[in-house]
């Protein structure tokens, strides 16, 4: 008769984990041999009207639930007592988060306290936690003042934007240029989506403390990549451009067109998430997840036209038109990420939007006739 001494494979939930980054991150996961439960409510307004779990071969184990609810996830933790917590679940949206403040207060805030209760309920030894956070808590994020000190701009005001006026204003003075955000940038959240995010860090921090749990908050900028869904107007503005661009629509560029973004590819994102559950060297600090490269709107609009066969300057218009809690300029600082993670983006936007366009024309044709987007 023999014996081994090896140790079982790490246990990892993730709540959230058949959406678009989610199921990559389980796939990831089973590649490094853990064994891993997943919670996610497939909501249709993300998944479609006749969701599935994604067929993914590996010791995974599916549920169905909300993180809303709470006994739901009181049982799936005390099933997998997981070593790795993946907490993805969230409503997502700037705009939506605007008309339905109770449902996202409820799903990111009310759902991460009950994660919390679960963990705490569970006895769990040590786990680690690892959030995906989102830049939209800087708000406007980091600009230069007249001194060339570091300054965060308050949220637009409607009327100035009515006007055509789209640059932040500093109380003090006109903002000189804007500058890639740090984690140091004091957090201005300027929509009801960005504060229930915040807010999750806050509580995770706090709660994570006092259990000796161990944190890692990553804060994405634009996640895109295929896979990404087409149907969901809150998605992301890449899904809502190609799709219209398929279908033979005309693009609304807002403001001027000279809205920036920091547009980080899926696999990138993937890889940081796993990265900082490997991470030795950690402290419960956010960390930036971006690429450090900003691209107008209207810049990326054009490589999609392009990469989907419509002509940039027929199928394009700059129209003035914008949203309340838009921020003007997004682009991350990266130093954090790579010191502590040793990460940084292999994906540049040229690669990844040809990806996302290839995926997405092929997706479009494989739909049964009169299927919607």
């Amino acid at each position: 008769m023999t014996t081994t001494d090896e140790a079982p494979p790490p246990r990892a939930l993730v709540t959230g984990g058949a959406g678009f980054i989610g199921s990559r991150l389980v796939r990831a996961l089973l590649a490094k041999g853990m064994r891993v439960w997943v919670l996610d409510n497939l909501l249709p307004q993300v998944h479609g009207p006749d969701a599935r779990f994604p067929e993914v071969p590996g010791d995974v184990t599916w549920r169905r639930g909300d993180v809303r609810d709470a006994a739901a996830l009181r049982d799936i933790v005390r099933e997998s007592r997981p070593d790795l917590v993946f907490h993805l679940a969230a409503d997502t949206g700037t705009g939506q988060s605007l008309d339905l403040v109770a449902r996202y207060c409820d799903v990111n805030v009310m759902g991460t306290a009950h994660l919390i209760e679960a963990m705490r309920e569970a006895a769990l030894t040590a786990p680690r936690i690892v959030l995906t956070a989102t830049r939209a808590v800087y708000g406007e994020g980091a600009y230069l003042d007249a001194a060339g000190g570091l300054a965060v701009p308050p949220a637009r005001a409607i009327e100035d934007m009515a006007a055509g006026r789209f640059a932040p204003v500093l109380p003090e003075g006109p903002a000189t240029r804007p500058i890639p955000t740090p984690e140091t940038c004091p957090p201005r959240p300027a929509s009801i989506y960005a504060s229930s995010k915040l807010m999750q860090e806050h509580m995770l921090q706090q709660c994570a403390a006092a259990a000796g749990w161990s944190l890692a908050i990553l804060r994405f900028q634009n996640v895109y990549g295929p896979g990404q869904s087409l149907r969901n107007p809150y998605t992301g503005v890449l899904s809502v451009f190609i799709e219209t661009l398929l279908r033979g629509g005309d693009l609304n560029i807002y403001e001027d067109g000279e809205i920036v973004r920091d547009f980080v590819f899926v696999d990138d994102v993937v890889r940081s998430l796993v990265m900082a559950a490997e991470a030795e060297r950690l402290d419960d600090a956010p960390i930036n997840i971006g690429t450090g490269r900003g691209v107008s709107i209207q810049e990326v609009a054009r490589m999609l036209a392009r990469e989907t066969g419509r002509d940039p300057s027929t199928c394009m218009r700059v129209t003035g038109t914008f949203r309340p809690g838009d921020v003007r300029h997004a682009v991350a600082d990266t130093a954090r990420a790579r010191a502590l993670l040793g990460w940084s983006p292999r994906v540049s936007v040229e690669e990844g939007i040809a990806a996302l366009a290839a995926w997405a024309r092929a997706d479009r044709a494989e739909a049964p006739a009169g299927a919607g987007p």
